[in-house]
């Protein structure tokens, strides 16, 4: 597996890389029979350390958690118990999908856009109804069955996950509901 292991404005020693590597290695193990590659980050807010860790599986779901905590080890050990825990929930599901799958979940290209209002005083009105686009990124679709988008989006901890769904070849959207149940849009040919 390959490990990115990096610091937002703080600088991370040689000891802290090896202690990700070997826990992070352990967890990861565990659960997931080939992961691909880990990115952690490391950052500070205020007076805590922030560990944010994602972890590509080569079946192409994604593992992510996030941790706070007053030390920098604190964190990360805090984030790696995330991490287990979500993938000690899904390791039957985990594994059933990984022997039905040959090879990695395709991934598709997509345009991704972030929205926002016009900042206009209350008096004011606004010239048009649009809102402005802030950014504008590369994003990628994956091909996954209903099943496997809806434990993408558990294990990514997303309200929302779109996909092409492998049965139909349309694109679906699965989102977690206000009354905690998933909805699933699938729209007909």
């Amino acid at each position: 597996m390959r490990y990115q292991i990096t610091g937002k404005q703080i600088d991370i020693g040689n000891a802290l890389q090896v202690h990700v590597q070997d826990e992070l290695g352990a967890v990861v193990s565990k659960y997931a029979e080939r992961p691909t590659d880990a990115n952690v980050i490391f950052s500070k807010s205020a007076h805590e350390y922030v560990c944010e860790a994602t972890v590509h599986l080569s079946t192409g779901l994604t593992a992510q958690a996030k941790a706070h905590a007053t030390e920098i080890y604190a964190a990360f050990d805090d984030c790696a118990q995330k991490m287990e825990k979500q993938l000690r929930r899904y390791k039957r599901r985990l594994k059933d999908h990984h022997r039905d799958r040959a090879e990695p979940v395709e991934l598709f290209g997509a345009s991704s856009y972030i929205l926002a209002p016009e900042r206009e005083t209350e008096e004011s009105e606004p010239e048009s109804l649009q809102p402005i686009i802030v950014a504008e990124m590369e994003t990628k679709i994956p091909s996954l069955s209903v099943g496997e988008a809806v434990m993408q989006m558990e294990l990514a901890g997303a309200p929302v996950l779109v996909f092409q769904n492998e049965g139909k070849g349309g694109l679906n959207v699965v989102y977690r509901r206000e009354d905690g149940n998933i909805g699933w849009i699938d729209p007909q040919q």
